[in-house]
């Protein structure tokens, strides 16, 4: 199904060979709710027509919105800083990453794969 937006507390998503549009409730996402951008597709898993869980694409592209600059030949910290992406999740990047970076994001995990 596709994302299609946020509706207060719950999402929309659409059947992409019916159109028929569904709302899920944010609360059945957990920590998905952190990848998801308008028009992903996703899995979802439906039990007699209600949606019983929502897996995201693997790797999604999040613009980063907050994070500091990294200060050249700085290694101590592990090469690594703290990055809020625009859908408000924080992960680590490599410090050569700035603010407005456009980077892949592994949703099983997490974790930083690249910058576009």
């Amino acid at each position: 199904m596709q994302y299609l937006y946020l509706d207060g507390s719950d999402r929309c998503f659409m059947n992409q060979e019916s159109y028929d549009q569904v709302l899920i409730s944010e609360n059945l996402f957990g920590d998905n709710k952190n990848w998801l951008t308008e028009e992903d597709i996703c899995q979802v898993l439906l039990w007699n027509d209600t949606p019983i869980s929502i897996i995201p694409p693997n790797f999604v592209d999040l613009k980063i919105t907050q994070t500091d600059p990294g200060v050249k030949g700085d290694t101590a910290s592990g090469g690594n800083k703290p990055a809020t992406l625009a859908t408000g999740a924080v992960i680590k990047v490599p410090l050569f990453v700035s603010e407005g970076d456009i980077v892949t994001v592994d949703t099983r995990n997490g974790e930083y794969q690249g910058r576009k």
